[in-house]
């Protein structure tokens, strides 16, 4: 039986970075077999996350890096320690996991989405988990 769930890594070069993981989640759902149901990719970091959004423009994640900075700066009344609460709040806001639907044998997204792994506190070397489900 292929397996189901996978944990990968990946590595980060800036402090604030998004990328594209897509191509490695639609590996691990052909090598799963599932042909029919979801899959969940998991970020098991305080300062990281998940999401989906447009991956033909470049500008488009430039944007989503800019405007996330302004919205919640690097320094601030934070009483955290660390000096990264900034990232704290950027994780939460961009989520921990997503689920995408599995419909023959290949993950459902839009023309122009993708999955992106979302760096907040880089660079470092970071884990990231893939289950596939049948349903």
């Amino acid at each position: 039986m292929p397996p189901t769930y996978f944990e990968l890594s990946i590595s980060t070069s800036k402090r604030n970075e998004f990328l594209d993981i897509t191509h490695e989640v639609s590996r691990a759902v052909a090598e799963s077999g599932v042909a029919e149901g979801l899959c969940v990719v998991h970020i098991p970091h305080t300062t990281a996350g998940v999401t989906i959004n447009e991956n033909a423009d470049p500008d488009v994640v430039r944007d989503m890096e800019i405007h996330l900075s302004s919205m919640v700066p690097p320094r601030g009344d934070f009483r955290h320690s660390e000096g990264n609460s900034d990232s704290h709040i950027k994780s939460t806001l961009a989520g921990p996991s997503l689920t995408v639907i599995i419909h023959g044998g290949r993950l459902v997204l839009g023309t122009w989405q993708g999955i992106y792994f979302c760096e907040f506190d880089g660079p470092r070397r970071r884990r990231f988990m893939i289950k596939c489900m049948e349903g």
